[in-house]
């Protein structure tokens, strides 16, 4: 991670959603309200342990505990965040899921996104496991603004690609489709993510071609953002496309935001791990492996509405 590591790289690149978000959005609504598993959250229960098909493939140490302790900002649905004080979502479901496969509890620790590789390099957490963007600067531990090296970087094994989404009150778009329109605009955010970081661009960009700036309040959690906006204190808002496929169509039952425009800069979604940690760093992907093969992670991202996310092979360091 570096000093404001993002969710997302910079690089734009685009995809339809207009048609997709509809049909994501509507399927995030019907299964969020029910036939959800517990997860691998804070009272995962280990499974199989030595007779597990991959517990040997663990580190001893890991091996000897039963648990891999997994740092998340745990409320960023429908990726992860709580219902009925347990952990749900797409990422514990998966991590229940290759739980499983290797024989011990993941269990998931809170944390602010932009801590969370801090605390993955200091021992806090084994892997960390928060819709976080595979990126070279990360892997390398550079720093995207200034680029400059400021940490070992980490490993990342690669389970999921979505991009970043613009949305605003309903009804109030204020002619904002693309990054182009927020010149002169407020957007929120969630504190070191890439939305943030395309918000910084932009603004510089909007200088450069004689228009205003944007103005931006970031947040440490995206739901405090959502709050922000929801209130009228900005135009628009900002996250990954299933995050905010998923708030429009919850948030005040559908009737406070829309989405607008196309989605950008697809990419990723990596589990970190020390670069150290090359054993914990294969049997997860191993345990990714065999959870793809099985189709639970088919039925998983089905469940959650996000199948257009999935990859096609489990790949180490694919980020760019």
């Amino acid at each position: 991670m570096t000093a404001s590591p993002t969710r997302r790289s910079v690089a734009r690149t685009s995809r339809t959603v207009a048609v997709g978000a509809i049909a994501v959005a509507s399927a995030l609504l019907l299964t969020s309200c029910g036939d959800q598993t517990d997860g691998a959250g804070d009272d995962g229960k280990k499974a199989g342990g030595s007779q597990a098909p991959l517990h040997d493939q663990l580190p001893k140490e890991i091996q000897d505990k039963g648990v891999i302790k997994v740092g998340s900002d745990i409320a960023y649905p429908p990726v992860e965040f709580k219902e009925g004080g347990k952990t749900v979502g797409i990422d514990p479901d998966l991590a229940e899921a290759m739980g499983e496969k290797l024989g011990v509890t993941l269990q998931f620790n809170n944390g602010t996104f932009d801590t969370l590789l801090t605390g993955l390099r200091s021992g806090r957490y084994d892997i960390a496991m928060s819709a976080m963007t595979d990126t070279k600067e990360r892997q390398e531990g550079i720093d995207p603004e200034s680029g400059k090296k400021v940490g070992e970087g980490v490993d990342f094994v690669d389970y999921f690609t979505a991009g970043v989404s613009i949305y605003t009150k309903k009804g109030k778009t204020q002619g904002i489709e693309t990054w182009d329109d927020l010149c002169g605009k407020k957007i929120v955010v969630q504190r070191g993510t890439v939305s943030e970081d395309l918000a910084k661009d932009q603004s510089k960009k909007c200088e450069k071609d004689g228009e205003e700036k944007i103005a931006m309040e970031s947040f440490d959690q995206d739901t405090e953002a959502q709050t922000r906006l929801r209130a009228g204190g900005a135009a628009a808002g900002s996250s990954d496309f299933p995050v905010a496929a998923y708030t429009v169509k919850t948030s005040g039952g559908g009737k406070d935001f829309e989405l607008v425009g196309e989605q950008v800069d697809a990419a990723p979604y990596g589990i970190a791990v020390a670069k150290k940690n090359t054993e914990l760093r294969d049997a997860i992907k191993a345990a990714l492996e065999a959870v793809k093969e099985d189709g639970t992670y088919d039925k998983i991202l089905k469940k959650w509405g996000v199948s257009e996310g999935a990859i096609d092979k489990i790949a180490i360091n694919g980020g760019s």
